[in-house]
């Protein structure tokens, strides 16, 4: 054996002894422990004896080892120098023993790593909570980083494997002749692995060594239980077409997004199950609310609530099925543009600007003052109060379809400036998401980050209204060339079919709305200002765009809304009823009266009942708090505790909405005159 070999194998005896040693030497309960049993010498003594015989049986394990290596490393030369093998199977061999060469040395490695924790923890104090977590840590690492190793070699053993049997294959094959069949698929087997080596991303190797890339171990769930309760192999299991489930020591839940081979198909079955669930459940959920005089988008949150984690749990896609919800705010507000002219939206859009911005300045304003008698961090007062002060643009445009229209030539329209403050916040929303990490940085207190977080946003502040100034340039100038060609040509292409006319729309929607993301404006605005410019080219355009479009943002406002129940606990609401009545209620109180003043100042003297009618639209939380709450908790700005209140006073406006807009629409909006026929 090396010198240096020899040196660390009795460095690892030393430590052991000096561990051992030290250990009977510190803990009187260990050395009252041996009394009782053997005494103190014999125990003692036993205990060397035992430390020296598995000392010699390391030493020879690590001299057969270096043996083994050796051969190893022999036979490597030894294949190289083989001029008989071609060079694909030379370069097998090598890999091969390198793999096993690999092997040693990790196990070497591991045995190590073993006595060096067991070194710390000796060294350590058990009282240190620190000092245990940190070793942990450590060998939770190390375990990790083995794990990492472990799974590529096993990868490469499978490889090497197939190999060998191909290989296996190809010399019997040789001593037979093959027929014209058994010749084309040989070719077409050859032709399937030069493709599986074409499109197999390599994403785990090329990840693994990235920075921020973490290891964690994971739980895997069979979908089929059949299948998990029989003893089946792990490569059944992953030439299985099913999906399996991980689940990580954080109980968050994974399923397959892209898998290794892409040449099978393969489906989620969780998320068309779910699917299946919300909209089955739905259409009595909605009847019955229909019934009962209520809006159908009630039904749709009590069938969330049902399916949700306060109910059944039967939702498993709980992200898949709030994604696809998220097309039905993009449809949603994209009717809404088709019927939001830009003719209306050049009235009302100096309203639309003060109006959302004084609102929002005076929640905060309350909100800080507010903090400061409670001795609440101004960080998270600010970031409460400007969530609550957004509006839900989704429930205001269910409650509009349908509506009557009190718009006269020359005059304001209550849908009119309702629709651009509305369109406004979500501006502001977009802003918001925008200035997020630098509230979480000025959260950290000191006057020099307040400074630099004033100027960041003050910077934001100037790029969004950049941003702003390219779409809108953007939009004048589709509307003036490209708009009336574009629909032109879908109406020519759509003559006895709608597929030509919904593709053409869904396209523009996506591209206004990509164009405004790209921006770092809020998707919601690139989808309104596409249904505004639709509704610049006539009446015509509009009802027939109308027609293909609306039955699709109907089903996914089903969507939308169910995946809004999905976040309401009636448990939490029953537990904290009172404190979250009174929360509720004052924070509707206080967007009223506050939406009442600012427009109060804007409008003009007669306009009282559109004051009225859009500060009782304006009266509720938007659904986007929820978006905002997870990610300010996940950044620690919110406690858990904040972050349910905001979740259910959020839900307890939407559900109390549709209240007080009836009661401001019946007294405020005027009956139409009846005519009578002589």
């Amino acid at each position: 054996m090396p010198k240096s070999k020899g040196d660390r194998m009795w460095g690892v005896c030393a430590l052991l002894c000096l561990g051992l040693v030290g250990a009977l030497q510190q803990e009187q309960v260990a050395q009252h422990a041996i009394k009782l049993h053997r005494g103190k010498g014999a125990a003692v003594t036993q205990g060397r004896r035992w430390l020296a015989e598995h000392c010699r049986r390391l030493a020879g394990l690590l001299r057969q080892k270096t043996v083994a290596v050796k051969k190893l490393g022999v036979a490597i030369a030894a294949v190289e120098r083989d001029h008989t093998l071609s060079d694909p199977e030379k370069l097998f061999q090598v890999h091969t023993l390198e793999i096993f060469q690999k092997e040693l040395n990790e196990s070497e490695k591991s045995v190590f790593q073993a006595v060096l924790g067991l070194q710390r923890a000796l060294q350590g104090d058990y009282r240190d909570v620190v000092n245990m977590k940190e070793s942990s840590r450590q060998r939770l690492e190390a375990l990790r980083e083995a794990a990492i190793k472990e799974e590529q070699e096993y990868v490469e053993l499978i490889a090497a494997e197939k190999h060998q049997q191909e290989a296996m294959k190809s010399v019997k094959d040789q001593n037979k002749t093959l027929s014209m069949l058994d010749e084309i698929l040989d070719d077409v087997r050859r032709a399937a692995d030069r493709l599986e080596e074409e499109i197999d991303d390599h994403v785990f190797d090329y990840n693994k060594q990235m920075k921020g890339v973490n290891v964690e171990a994971v739980l895997r769930v069979e979908e089929d239980e059949e299948d998990s309760q029989r003893n089946v192999s792990r490569r059944e299991v992953e030439d299985n077409l099913g999906l399996s489930m991980l689940i990580d020591s954080q109980n968050n839940q994974y399923v397959l997004t892209k898998p290794r081979d892409s040449t099978m198909p393969r489906a989620d079955h969780h998320f068309i199950k779910d699917l299946v669930s919300v909209v089955m459940l739905s259409l009595p959920c909605g009847w019955l609310c229909t019934q009962m005089g209520l809006p159908t988008m009630f039904g749709y949150i009590i069938c969330g609530v049902l399916l949700g984690p306060s109910g059944l749990n039967s939702i498993k896609s709980m992200v898949q099925v709030e994604t696809l919800g998220e097309f039905g705010v993009f449809f949603t507000l994209f009717v809404v543009g088709l019927e939001f002219s830009p003719d209306r939206l050049r009235k009302v859009l100096k309203i639309s600007v003060q109006g959302s911005c004084y609102m929002t300045l005076s929640m905060v304003a309350f909100g800080l003052l507010w903090g400061h008698l409670l001795h609440i961090r101004p960080t998270q007062t600010v970031f409460i109060f400007t969530c609550l002060s957004l509006s839900s643009t989704p429930v205001v445009s269910r409650f509009l379809a349908g509506g009557p229209r009190t718009e006269k030539e020359g005059e304001l329209d209550y849908s009119s400036v309702l629709l651009g403050m509305l369109v406004m916040q979500d501006v502001q929303l977009g802003l918001f998401i925008a200035i997020m990490p630098t509230l979480i940085q000025a959260g950290g207190g000191g006057t020099d980050s307040v400074v630099v977080g004033g100027l960041r946003i003050l910077l934001l502040l100037g790029q969004v209204a950049f941003s702003l100034a390219v779409v809108l340039l953007l939009c004048a100038l589709l509307k003036s060339h490209l708009i009336g060609p574009f629909c032109k040509k879908l109406h020519a292409e759509c003559k006895g079919t709608k597929e030509i006319m919904v593709l053409g729309t869904t396209a523009f929607v996506f591209l206004m709305l990509t164009v405004t993301e790209f921006l770092d404006v809020s998707m919601e605005l690139g989808c309104f200002l596409a249904g505004a410019l639709l509704s610049s080219q006539g009446h015509m355009v509009t009802a027939e765009v109308m027609s293909c479009v609306e039955p699709i943002r109907d089903f996914l406002a089903i969507i939308f809304f169910a995946s809004i129940g999905l976040h309401v606990f009636p448990t939490f609401v029953l537990y904290e009823l009172t404190i979250l009545l009174v929360l509720t209620l004052t924070l509707v109180i206080m967007k009223f009266v506050i939406a009442l003043l600012a427009l109060s100042v804007i409008l003009p003297p007669g306009s009282r009942h559109i004051r009225w009618i859009v500060s009782a639209g304006l009266a509720q939380v938007s659904e986007f708090s929820f978006v905002l709450g997870s990610r300010a908790r996940r950044a620690g700005i919110i406690s858990r505790e904040v972050y349910l209140l905001v979740l259910s006073v959020t839900t307890l406006s939407l559900l109390l909405a549709p209240v007080l807009w009836r009661a401001a629409t019946l007294k405020c909006v005027p009956r139409p005159e009846r005519k009578t026929i002589t």
